[in-house]
């Protein structure tokens, strides 16, 4: 069973492959099917490391036959015959009916100069008015599953599916409405093209062959020779945050970028905000390490609830820096306000942690990891059909991580396992059962920081060294996070569905210990220091979402409607602590192991908290012509918020309501090219009262955003350049008349152009980028602490980031391979007040790869010419270093 995994290999391992068909004629045969326009959140998984769907795209005529100069008749793969991965389905309307590809990654090329042959045989039968091909040595791996079903493509077809029948086949399945549609069988660039002709379409029942197979035996198959290349898949042509549904980025009428395992994978990465940067988001007041709960998109922080999971908001998966990447698949990366789909949030983005889903076919990989700083990390991924049917499988991951730190006494384990149970009980309904339990454990590395003078500013003393650590060697956290949920979907006919899911989250920090500074002393050396304990910390997350997506005809315009009902509630029982007197700490010459004192008045917290939330939300996709579309949404949210202190038995009750809606449009003068702009607001709930004792209304962002994306290189290279324009209002500021209380009258905006660009320059060639120039500033306050005109903290003018792998697609130095990457940050504000600022930095990145069979090794180098920079910064005594050079080693096997 060996050929069939080695399409797993770590990163990018075994090679894609593309159809180079040789034959006489032209031979007749019946359908190949679509892929269906919407797969639900939950069926959205790259079942490859770098597999691709593409998207669907009109054209006017079907490309007609190469030369074609070979026909044989062998329809058992050899032994030493190499699956075929089709990696992409796309579907092409034609005057005659459609023209749907399968993709196999690589251009024809003449069979005399193929370096790697491969057979891959299409045996043809028919079955009443269903067409069925077995396409022997092949399998279909693509982002959103193994089976592919979808009605009424076009007019005269009832239905087509690709499904895999075993470790070895592939099958195809065209049903007619009236007749088995006629089908012609070309080779193009891109792979296997079927030419299906419809007689609604031509006016006239299509021509079955002259001689219709009825069976496997009476028609030879045909075999079809290609070339595989390493495995691509940076380029994910859909994504499923910027509408709840499976889209096209194309149709999006907002900057969304698609960050795939691939990436993940090839700079070996151990924290998000390593890959994140990527797509243009910027630390945000703490160190990289820690940048899954504080990062910056677009000038604004992302706060808890822009964060999601598999499409539901989840604050508790991403707090603290413990969103571990074994488990995850791709992040999709949504920029500006997003409140008309997920509700209460800033107007910055949202980020969407798309976790593995189980697999039909066996696959099983074990990983080992080691590196600088005692780093050694090993993990595994198993996957497979429970049931002989294939209608129950499995996936589970488990990782276990231990690491020092470039900061003295910083030590971290981690451990997860992260089970999933797919379970398809009828033809049209399928339920996941998903859970995750993650342990954190090691000194608080939100305390690492350092004092502005002596890092980024000059101090008499000298410079203050990088590795010191402000805190005391005993300082110590733990955290407990988990999950668990379902996520359930049927299709109730050819265009409605009902989506279901629920996910329960855990959050439990038992201690965090730690000596957290306070001031810097006038000899510019001895740090004031004070002690904080935190006795319990615990969190409970409810969320629960239902919603129905269906399409219809008004006349000739088409839409796409999709309507629900989304239920979260975030629980704090248990939030409780004390802060004591600590010994202050010489930064040039620190005596560690001094004991906490008394406590200190005051500082005594004991609370509880309740935050429900429920969003109505519509949204309809217009297609007004086939080059002319729209997106019209809006949701309504009631927001509650209950906080009690339990020392004093003070309670506060707050409750809100918002409308945010969202308009956008798209145009496609031609095919690769869309131009869009959208209109969008977000809200987020405001704590308090002013003066007068009135409750505060809710912040609200508008953002105003206008665009084009360009699938170049025959759809093998994504491009979105945008600007635009967001406003944050109704934020507080101090009352002028009574300094004890806020108004809401501040007022910030941020401005910008950004480009990125994500995919394949050439076979084996992949790039990801991202440049970004942003204008974000105060433009209304009453603090005299800040001036209107004052830039946003931690916000670079100007950043931009490249990444590209190359991986030799064949001869003898086939597998061999590298990477490069390159990330600049512009100068930024520490603070509001701008009163220092953060110089620009250049890191350079590089790697080194061997992939080939069940192996695949990985040398990364990180912050190779090992640059002393600063990441970020939260206030003048928290500074935060980037980490020194780093050297990684990685082994990957497939079993």
């Amino acid at each position: 069973m060996k050929p069939q995994r080695r399409n797993y290999f770590f990163w990018q391992s075994l090679l894609l492959t593309t159809s180079v068909v040789f034959i006489n004629k032209p031979v007749p045969v019946v359908a190949l099917p679509i892929i269906a326009s919407t797969i639900s959140a939950s069926n959205q998984q790259i079942l490859s490391q770098k597999t691709i769907t593409k998207s669907v795209t009109p054209i006017r005529e079907i490309r007609r036959l190469t030369d074609f100069q070979k026909l044989v008749q062998s329809p058992t793969p050899t032994s030493q015959t190499e699956l075929i991965s089709v990696t992409g389905v796309k579907v092409n309307s034609t005057e005659k009916g459609l023209e749907v590809i399968l993709e196999t990654g690589v251009k024809s090329v003449d069979a005399q100069r193929l370096v790697d042959r491969h057979r891959l045989q299409v045996t043809p039968k028919t079955e009443g008015k269903s067409y069925i091909a077995d396409i022997h040595n092949a399998q279909l791996r693509l982002t959103s599953g193994n089976t592919f079903r979808q009605q009424k493509p076009v007019a005269g077809i009832t239905e087509v599916s690709v499904t895999n029948v075993d470790a070895n086949t592939l099958r195809v399945t065209v049903t007619g409405e009236t007749l088995t549609p006629a089908v012609e069988l070309f080779d193009s660039d891109e792979g296997l093209v079927f030419g299906v002709s419809s007689s609604e379409i031509t006016g006239q029942q299509p021509t079955p062959p002259s001689q219709k197979p009825s069976s496997s035996e009476n028609q030879p198959p045909i075999e079809l020779e290609v070339i595989a290349p390493p495995d691509t898949g940076y380029n994910l042509s859909n994504a499923t945050t910027g509408t709840r549904t499976n889209t096209p980025r194309r149709d999006i009428p907002q900057s969304i970028q698609v960050i795939p395992r691939a990436v993940i994978e090839d700079q070996a990465a151990d924290f998000s905000g390593e890959v994140l940067r990527d797509a243009g988001v910027q630390r945000g007041g703490l160190p990289s390490r820690n940048t899954d709960n504080i990062v910056i998109i677009r000038g604004f922080s992302v706060n808890g609830n822009n964060f999601l999971r598999n499409g539901l908001r989840d604050s508790v998966f991403t707090g603290g820096g413990t969103t571990n990447l074994a488990n995850i698949e791709r992040i999709e990366v949504l920029r500006g306000p997003v409140s008309v789909l997920y509700g209460e949030g800033t107007p910055s983005g949202a980020i969407n942690f798309i976790t593995k889903q189980p697999l039909q076919q066996p696959y099983y990989v074990a990983q080992f990891k080691v590196g600088s700083y005692s780093f050694y990390e090993p993990s595994f991924d198993l996957s497979g059909p429970l049931t002989t049917d294939g209608k129950v499988s499995y996936r589970l991951n488990a990782a276990y991580r231990n690491t020092d730190s470039f900061v003295d006494f910083l030590h971290e384990e981690r451990f997860l396992v992260a089970p999933v149970i797919s379970w398809q009980p009828a033809k049209d309904t399928r339920i996941v059962f998903d859970a995750d339990y993650q342990q954190v454990q090691g000194i608080s590395s939100n305390e690492i920081g350092l004092p502005t003078i002596g890092s980024v500013l000059p101090n008499p003393n000298g410079k203050i060294p990088i590795n010191r650590y402000s805190g005391e060697p005993t300082d110590t956290a733990k955290r407990t996070i988990g999950h668990i949920g379902y996520d359930f979907e049927h299709t109730f006919n050819d265009n409605w569905t009902l989506h279901n899911a629920f996910r329960f989250g855990i959050g439990r920090n038992p201690y965090l210990l730690s000596a957290l500074p306070i001031a810097l002393r006038p000899d510019d050396r001895t740090l004031t220091r004070q002690y904080s304990t935190s006795l319990e910390i615990d969190n409970n997350q409810y969320n629960l979402d239902t919603h129905v997506d269906g399409k219809f005809k008004t006349g000739n315009i088409q839409h796409q409607l999709l309507a629900g009902i989304e239920f979260y509630r975030f629980l704090q029982f248990h939030n409780q602590g004390f802060s004591q007197t600590i010994g202050s700490l010489d930064l040039f010459d620190p005596e560690y192991g001094q004991k906490p004192g008394a406590i200190i008045p005051g500082t005594a917290l004991n609370r509880k908290t309740r935050l429900d939330n429920v969003g109505f939300y519509a949204q309809d996709l217009i297609v007004l012509t086939n080059n002319l579309k729209m997106l019209v949404g809006g949701r309504f949210d009631l927001v509650e918020n209950n906080s009690k202190n339990l020392i004093n038995s003070l309670v506060s009750d707050y409750s809100d309501s918002a409308f945010s809606p969202r308009v956008g449009i798209v145009y496609q003068p031609i095919q690769p090219i869309s131009l869009y702009a959208n209109y969008s607001k977000s809200f987020t709930q405001v704590t308090g009262t002013d003066a007068q004792g009135n409750l505060f209304k809710p912040s609200g962002g508008t953002q105003y955003e206008v665009g084009v994306k360009a699938d170049l290189l025959n759809n093998k290279l994504s491009t979105i350049l945008s600007l635009y324009q967001i406003t944050y209002t109704n934020l507080t500021t101090p009352d002028p008349n009574n300094l004890l209380y806020n108004i809401q009258t501040g007022e910030q905006r941020s401005r910008g152009v950004e480009l990125s660009l994500t995919g394949e320059l050439a076979p084996g060639w992949n790039v990801i980028g991202f440049y970004g120039y942003t204008d974000a500033r105060i433009t209304s306050t009453t603090d005299n602490r800040y001036r209107v005109g004052n830039l946003l903290n931690n916000v670079p003018t100007n950043s931009a980031s490249l990444w590209t792998t190359y991986i030799i697609p064949r001869g003898s130095l086939r597998g061999f391979g590298g990477g490069l990457g390159v990330n600049y940050v512009d100068d930024r504000e520490g603070d509001l007040q701008n009163s220092f600022h953060l110089p620009s930095y250049v890191t350079v990145d590089a790697a080194l790869y061997y992939r080939r069979n069940d192996v695949s090794i990985g040398l990364n180098f990180k912050n190779l010419f090992d640059l002393n920079y600063y990441e970020s910064a939260n206030s003048n005594l928290r500074v935060y270093p980037g980490t020194p050079f780093e050297v990684q080693a990685s082994l990957k096997w497939q079993f």
